[in-house]
C-alpha cells in the first residue's frame, strides 16, 4: 500500500498488468452489472449541461430512459448511471464489430462535449472507496477482464499506466509523478 496525499493506493494497482482489450471484451465493462457506473453529483451536472450535445450518440432507448427518468439514479451505493432493460448503459454506443464504446466520450472526442466520460469509468479497473479522512483506490477484479490482463503481462503494462490519463484527471501530474516514482523504486522479480 502506498500514500499519496490523501490517496491511499493498492500495490495491486502497481503489480498487476492491464490493458483494455476490446476486440475480445467489446467492451463488456459498460454491459455488464447490475447497478449502473458510479457517478459524481459534479458529473450529473455537466452530463446535464452537455445533454444536447450528447443525445444525437445514444440509442433511441437510451434517449427515451433519460426522457423519462433522468441520467442517473439512486442506489444504497451512491449516484449511479441509469440502465436500458438489456442491462446496458444508457450511454452506451456500439460499432459496426458490435465493440462498446460511450456515447458522452464521443461527444467529447469530437469537441462537442466537456465532459469526457464518468471519472469511475475512465479509472476503470481502478475503483474509488472514500474513506473518512481519504480515498482508498483499488483494482477491481473481474472476470471479464481476463483478456485485458493477459494483454497487459504480454506487454508489460501495470495498471497504473494504463490509467495514467485518468489518474492524472482524478488526481493530478504531481500524483501521478509520485506513484511512478514509487512504482519504478520497487525492484523486480
Amino acid at each position: 500500500m502506498l500514500i499519496i496525499g490523501d490517496i491511499i493506493v493498492s500495490d495491486v494497482l502497481l503489480e498487476k498488468k492491464f490493458i483494455c482489450n476490446l476486440t475480445a471484451c467489446k467492451g463488456a465493462c459498460c454491459v455488464e452489472g447490475d447497478d449502473g457506473a458510479p457517478i459524481k453529483p459534479s458529473e450529473e451536472e455537466a452530463i446535464q449541461r452537455n445533454l444536447i450535445s450528447i443525445l444525437p450518440y445514444l440509442s433511441d432507448e437510451g434517449k427515451g430512459i433519460i426522457r423519462e427518468e433522468g441520467v442517473v439514479h439512486k442506489s444504497k451505493k451512491g449516484l449511479r448511471t441509469q440502465l436500458m432493460k438489456s442491462g446496458d448503459c444508457i450511454f452506451v454506443v456500439k460499432d459496426q464489430n458490435g465493440v462498446v464504446g460511450c456515447g458522452i466520450e464521443k461527444a467529447w472526442q469530437e469537441g462537442k462535449s466537456d465532459i469526457r466520460k464518468p471519472l469511475s469509468c475512465h479509472l476503470y479497473p481502478a475503483r474509488e472507496t472514500a474513506l473518512e479522512n481519504a480515498t482508498a483506490l483499488n483494482y477491481e477484479e473481474w472476470d471479464i477482464c481476463h483478456a485485458a490482463c493477459t494483454l497487459g503481462e504480454e506487454l508489460g503494462v501495470p495498471v497504473y499506466r494504463f490509467l495514467k490519463d485518468a489518474l492524472i484527471r482524478a488526481y493530478g501530474e504531481d500524483f501521478y509523478r509520485a506513484l511512478e516514482g514509487y512504482a519504478k523504486s520497487i525492484p523486480d522479480d
